[in-house]
């Protein structure tokens, strides 16, 4: 059987995110394409030698003029093409957002490609539908050499996001506690997944149809609430936040051009290429009803697949220091069993509500007990979306087969759980055991701080306690370890070498080595510039430390020199002093007592002058 012959086709800017993705879905069906850069009347050479010419402008408005320039100049070559030709406008439904209502007594009413004749555009898109009636007029000349059609797509969404990612991103990163609506929200919006744009277009590639105007938009018409919510629900806390449309100015990711497309309000039904076409529609029922899957497709085409590992070991290995560099790392949630009780026992309290004050009085005498309750909220904080994007670590938890068993063993088949789909299962991908010598680990634990001691529970007595129960626990025959064994889940045991946590750098590294990169979102620019300021500061108030201390040690330095010139002129002064001294002792002293002694045995009236007398005449002494 005769391969079919190979069709040329020329899309136009393919590192975007629409053409990229519908010239993807033409390499699977084995359509050759070619990417011009060049000058346009080299680039014109390369159109006449294609069978399809695709220009997309349905989110890239730079291209209209290019795209009126290639549609105009390949019309004007007709004459010249070697077999027939077609030329292909992915348009937007930004041309209808200005028109009429159907019936203004039925707003129900969708728009249709039947009607296209009386769209009016957007002002901002005044250029797009001047294109439109272009390309239309070019093809309606000779269509069996040359025809022309426009598709005209709605608001594209799937395989990574695009004009939607802003939204997909903020739930996904979970910072803030909702997600934003900009205006009301209640704006119907057409839409179409980006793999069943590019099955419209190779359709029209394949059957040529009579109508050279076509809408492409599923069957949902969703509002943008509508939208926004199940994002927000699936990727995120579930809750949003209408916002004064002014505010979506001020975000540094949508430009204007994406806003004026977040507000159009159009319903629309594409009639002809669902009457022409028997397409195998990837998301017919759009983004709401197919959430799920799109929201997969998102985490896979961006990579944004969670990190889950434990950490298990003795008390006072280190667990929880090694858990938050770990999360700090990879921008992962720290979970202990712990927390995740407390946390939800702070969420019940604030309920007002009689069967959620049973489940916290359930809850409370569980962690009395230690009953399975417990268990089953550390299950659901796993399960939680901030667990299921990011991913999580687990401190010290679980400690036998038993509890591991508890927390992990079906929860992809319990039809009670949220969200079992495979993807979001909570089983660790990693577990590193810490492990060390009972001696190093006394020996940690009597060089902590007292506070510690006591947040940890780490007295003696009890400490011995604790530390045996670990060692015999470890030499049951189903271990915690065994349990993920069964599962073919890796394990590493890491060896502490020393008694003090701040040495554990070496194997933090082994652990990062281990993982691998982070699989989530580089840091923004924001981000970037803070730590940039935080590193600077940190280098300021170093150079600030290391100036004090050089003038300090300056200082030290000169109080020691002169001290060692008062020594060195005190030992130069004393051979001096003893000599005047000397001579004071034996020349002056006795001369002076003597003349003293008179000057009491005779009592003059005026004691200075009979001591000078007496000085000048030593020899009446």
């Amino acid at each position: 059987m005769a391969e079919p012959p190979v069709m040329r086709v020329f899309i136009n800017n393919i590192n975007s995110f629409s053409s990229g993705h519908i010239a993807e879905v033409r390499r699977l069906a084995a359509m050759r394409f070619r990417l011009c850069q060049n000058c346009l009347w080299e680039l014109l050479s390369k159109l006449m030698q294609c069978d399809a010419v695709i220009y997309n402008v349905s989110q890239e408005t730079g291209q209209v003029e290019e795209a009126a320039w290639a549609v105009t100049a390949l019309h004007g070559l007709m004459g010249s093409f070697s077999g027939p030709k077609m030329f292909i406008l992915i348009s937007t439904v930004m041309t209808w957002a200005s028109s009429k209502p159907v019936d203004p007594d039925d707003p129900t009413l969708p728009f249709t490609d039947e009607i296209f004749w009386s769209r009016k555009a957007h002002p901002n898109f005044a250029r797009h539908i001047d294109l439109e009636k272009r390309v239309a007029k070019m093809g309606k000349t000779n269509r069996e050499l040359f025809s022309t059609y426009v598709v005209a797509s709605g608001l594209q969404y799937g395989m990574g996001e695009n004009l939607f990612h802003y939204f997909f991103k903020k739930a996904w990163l979970g910072q803030e506690p909702e997600v934003s609506v900009f205006g009301d929200g209640d704006n119907i919006v057409p839409t179409i997944h980006i793999r069943d744009l590019a099955s419209v277009i190779q359709h029209v590639i394949h059957h040529r149809p009579r109508p050279y105007y076509l809408l492409a938009v599923d069957g949902s018409n969703n509002s943008m609430e509508e939208i926004i919510k199940a994002v927000a629900s699936t990727l995120g806390s579930g809750k949003i936040q209408k916002r004064p449309v002014e505010e979506a100015l001020l975000v540094q990711d949508l430009s204007a051009t994406d806003i004026d497309y977040l507000l159009v309000s159009l319903r629309m039904e594409a009639v002809f290429i669902r009457k022409l076409f028997s397409i195998s529609w990837h998301r017919e029922s759009g983004l709401v009803e197919n959430v799920d899957l799109v929201v997969e497709e998102y985490r896979q085409t961006r990579g944004l697949l969670p990190i889950r590992m434990c950490v298990l070991g003795p008390p006072a290995a280190g667990k929880s220091t090694v858990s938050k560099q770990i999360c700090q790392h990879y921008k992962l949630h720290y979970i202990t069993l712990r927390d995740a009780v407390l946390e939800a026992i702070a969420q019940l309290v604030k309920a007002d509500d009689s069967t959620m004050k049973d489940l916290l009085s359930s809850l409370k005498d569980s962690m009395k007990h230690n009953k399975g309750l417990k268990k089953q909220v550390l299950k659901e904080k796993l399960m939680s979306n901030p667990c299921r994007n990011q991913g999580f670590v687990l401190d010290g938890f679980p400690n036998t087969y038993e509890q591991a068993k508890e927390v992990f063993s079906g929860v992809e088949e319990d039809d009670e759980m949220p969200h079992k789909a495979s993807f979001r299962r909570v089983v660790p991908e990693f577990v590193f055991t810490l492990d060390a010598p009972d001696n190093l680990l006394v020996d940690r634990v009597m060089n902590l701080p007292e506070s510690v001691v006591q947040e940890h529970n780490y007295h003696p007595e009890n400490f011995t306690k604790r530390l045996a129960t670990y060692r015999k626990m470890n030499t049951l025959e189903e271990t915690v370890l065994t349990f993920f064994t069964e599962l073919d889940i890796p394990s590493w045991r890491l060896e502490i070498t020393s008694s003090k946590e701040a040495d554990n750098q070496p194997l933090i590294q082994k652990i990062l080595q281990t993982v691998g990169p982070p699989r989530s979102y580089s840091p923004s620019r924001q981000e970037v510039e803070e730590e940039e300021r935080r590193k600077a500061e940190e280098m300021m108030k170093e150079e600030a430390l290391a100036k004090a201390e050089s003038e300090r040690r300056e200082a030290e330095e000169e109080e020691a020199r002169r001290r060692a010139s008062r020594l060195e002129k005190r030992q130069k002064e004393e051979p001096l002093k003893a000599e005047a001294l000397s001579y004071l002792k034996r020349e002056v002293m006795p001369t002076l007592v003597q003349a003293l002694s008179e000057c009491c045995r005779v009592q003059p009236p005026d004691p200075v002058d009979f001591l000078l007398f007496i000085f000048q005449n030593l020899s009446l002494l």
